[in-house]
């Protein structure tokens, strides 16, 4: 593991509630292998291309890290009926990759939530899309959605060895009926326990912000107890 920076952004106005500041802490590496990341994974911190992060926002609590213990899971009757709906849907797991249908539907997708939820403009291109999604890492997977030969989603996750962290997630906005955002979830979680995967890491989830209140609906889960440096063990409870 190579750390080439390290660096604290902020304060700057949150990205997930309104009024308030955040801050960042960064660390862009190379070199971080699975086993390494996993121990990040354990103590808040997220991976996006090279760069690896955590809030460390002051007076400010919001950002939780959660995970969903694997073999405890049970899917709710409501999660039952996405599971169905989309169960003609295939899913074709691999290492991610770029090209025009991809970022066609990227930029499909979030075209789609800068109307509904006022988005800024994020017009995609290879390069950008490369470094962010398909930064070369042992750990990096690609869960692609299809009907027929149609691709309709794609979920971006790290898989360590006791550990499935879901990246990023976007899909085609014209299927909403198909709930394949929480289908990611339902799918990375089956794709753990076939694997003898522990947890899956779902990320931050921040009570009062609507685009990430979704998390919440998989349980039984796991929240991390305040913020973890290195030399302390992490404490993960029961939500």
């Amino acid at each position: 593991m190579r750390l080439l920076q390290h660096r604290i952004a902020g304060p700057e106005p949150c990205p997930y509630l309104p009024g308030l500041q955040s801050t960042t802490e960064t660390l862009l590496m190379t070199g971080v292998s699975p086993e390494e990341l996993e121990h990040l994974l354990e103590r808040g911190w997220r991976r996006f291309g090279p760069v690896y992060f955590r809030p460390v926002c002051k007076g400010c609590s919001e950002c939780v890290s959660v995970r969903v213990p694997v073999q405890a899971f049970v899917a709710s009757p409501n999660l039952k009926r996405v599971m169905r709906r989309a169960a003609h849907v295939r899913m074709e797991v691999g290492a991610p990759q770029v090209d025009d249908v991809r970022l066609a539907l990227y930029r499909r997708w979030h075209a789609s939530r800068e109307v509904e939820r006022g988005w800024k403009p994020d017009r995609i291109g290879v390069e950008s899309y490369a470094m962010q999604f398909c930064f070369p890492h042992p750990a990096a997977r690609e869960f692609s959605y299809w009907e027929g030969e149609t691709l309709v989603g794609i979920g971006i996750a790290d898989e360590t060895p006791r550990a499935l962290s879901a990246v990023y997630c976007y899909h085609d906005p014209s299927r909403s009926r198909l709930s394949l955002g929480t289908l990611n979830v339902l799918r990375a979680i089956e794709y753990a326990r076939r694997r003898g995967i522990a947890h899956v890491y779902l990320g931050y989830c921040v009570e009062g912000c609507e685009s990430l209140r979704y998390k919440s609906r998989f349980r039984p889960q796991e929240k991390l107890v305040g913020r973890v440096d290195d030399g302390r063990h992490p404490r993960w409870d029961p939500v």
